[in-house]
């Protein structure tokens, strides 16, 4: 191995790699070269009366569907949809993006990749940190209040049309997804990068046929709806990878990436696998984020500032950038890299509300919207190195279709006591039935119940200040978007 080049040591890093594999590998072509925009914040409410009130009435009207944790396994209405509407998806090229965990931060970082070189974007993320209009983006800004009625007036006899043609009513998810396809079509956008809302074959983004598709790292949630495993769970989001794509895969369990490579081969999709193909070289912590060497698909990419926290965001990070590298063609029709100095204007204005984000000083408030325990260990590991904490409160509000005992677990080990609470979804666990999970994980004495947000926070921040004003205390407020958004309203920041 040589010393001068880093990343063979990333490759003889990738010790749970199975021999199997290689079988799998020798079917599928693998990417091997030879040889932004700045993001608006979360938005507030409209300032105008009457755009806040048609706003809410139209808020009204998608909350008589089905939520996002109802669903029906099907893109048939989402597919009536799309006919009716003349194929607003078939318009513009695609990046499709699934994984359990870091879809919304790779897809905030392709989108100012994409920017950068001067390309019109449209994002589609789920879900919403404060206000549902931030699901659809175009140029890298939320879409204006405005926009967002104007969409559903327009495309809404069309849904009422689908509505009595079908079984079920099409859902709140794909109402919105009709929307953000419409939107993108009407801009128009030279490309859209597309979150899945869940798994994958059956999701209603899925009417798309994604040039790229993404797959961050696999690992379990939501296993009543995609499996017990992660290989079963990697089944179900290898439904968009579609024929002649090029698939960008994040480091996977190994029984994951098998299924995935398998249904590479299927398709005849063109491979890229982070730790082979492309990867972190090197990163070190820096003031506000961190200081990346990126080895893409076209060569390395060094001094790249990052303003995230985390070695999570460092990979999320990786996968971007060799999305983008695929979408232009990097290691297949060009051999060339991208321009470096754009990629790092691109990746100096990522933003990613509510990920590790710093809303208040003294004492630090952090907002995370881990809500499995994959996403608390990297949240955890994440805090560690960022933030010097002696003492480090938690505030944790959970959904009840979670693995909330996992969540804490995870985040036991940097909680000196945690404050338990509720957010107003009717999704949110009960409080006391939090707490009691909490007292088996952490023990009775550290602790503490406050079922309305307001008061957790104040609960928290008061246990945090008794370290003293310059003792280094923090707060986590943490367990789920619904939890963080509120808290972001709460803590002056929307």
């Amino acid at each position: 191995m040589s010393e001068s080049d880093p990343f063979d040591e990333i490759i003889a890093a990738e010790t749970d790699r199975d021999p199997d594999l290689a079988i799998i590998e020798a079917g599928s072509r693998t990417l091997r070269t030879q040889g932004g925009q700045p993001h608006a914040d979360v938005p507030a409410r409209p300032e105008d009366p009457e755009v806040d009130k048609a706003l809410r009435e139209v808020e009204a009207d998608l909350a008589t569907r089905w939520g996002e944790t109802k669903l029906e396994p099907s893109v048939s209405r989402i597919s009536a949809l799309m006919d009716v509407l003349g194929a607003p998806q078939r318009s513009y090229p695609s990046i499709h993006i699934t994984g359990t965990n870091g879809k919304t931060s790779t897809a905030r970082m392709i989108e100012a990749l994409l920017g950068a070189f001067e390309l019109r974007t449209g994002r589609y993320t789920s879900p919403h940190v404060q206000s549902i209009t931030e699901r659809i983006s175009l140029d890298g800004a939320p879409i204006s209040a405005e926009r967002f009625i104007e969409t559903y007036e327009d495309i809404k006899p069309y849904i009422e049309m689908v509505d009595g043609q079908q079984e079920y009513r099409l859902s709140f998810f794909e109402v919105l997804t009709g929307m953000a396809y419409a939107a993108f079509a009407d801009a128009p956008v030279d490309v859209a990068v597309v979150e899945v809302g869940m798994g994958g074959s059956w999701d209603a983004t899925n009417v798309i046929d994604g040039d790229v598709a993404v797959v961050t790292p696999i690992d379990l949630d939501h296993t009543d709806r995609l499996g017990e495993t992660p290989a079963a769970i990697a089944t179900e989001k290898a439904g968009i990878v579609k024929q002649d794509a090029t698939v960008i895969l994040a480091q996977q369990p190994v029984d994951a990436a098998q299924v995935l490579l398998k249904k590479a081969v299927d398709v005849d999709a063109t491979v890229a696998r982070e730790g082979l193909e492309f990867g972190v070289v090197a990163r070190q912590v820096a003031v506000g984020g961190q200081l990346l060497t990126l080895r893409g698909l076209g060569g390395e990419y060094d001094e790249v500032y990052l303003p995230l926290h985390g070695p999570y965001q460092a990979h999320n990070a990786a996968v971007a950038l060799a999305a983008v590298e695929a979408f232009f063609g990097v290691g297949s029709q060009r051999p060339e890299p991208l321009d470096i100095d754009t990629v790092r204007k691109a990746f100096a204005a990522v933003s990613s509300p509510g990920r590790l984000e710093v809303v208040r000083r003294s004492p630090t408030v952090v907002l995370d919207a881990a809500h499995n325990p994959a996403g608390a260990r990297a949240t955890a590991e994440a805090i560690g190195e960022a933030f010097d904490f002696s003492r480090l409160i938690g505030v944790v509000g959970a959904s009840g279709d979670k693995n909330v005992r996992g969540l804490l677990e995870a985040f036991e080990p940097i909680f000196a006591e945690v404050v338990v609470t509720q957010n107003s979804s009717h999704r949110a666990m009960d409080a006391d039935e939090l707490a009691a999970i909490a007292v088996e994980v952490f023990g009775d004495d550290r602790v503490q119940v406050e079922p309305r947000l307001p008061d957790a926070l104040e609960a928290a921040i008061t246990l945090a200040e008794e370290e003293g004003e310059f003792a280094g205390g923090g707060v986590l407020v943490t367990g789920s978007v619904i939890t963080v958004g509120e808290a972001r309203l709460l803590l002056g920041r929307g």
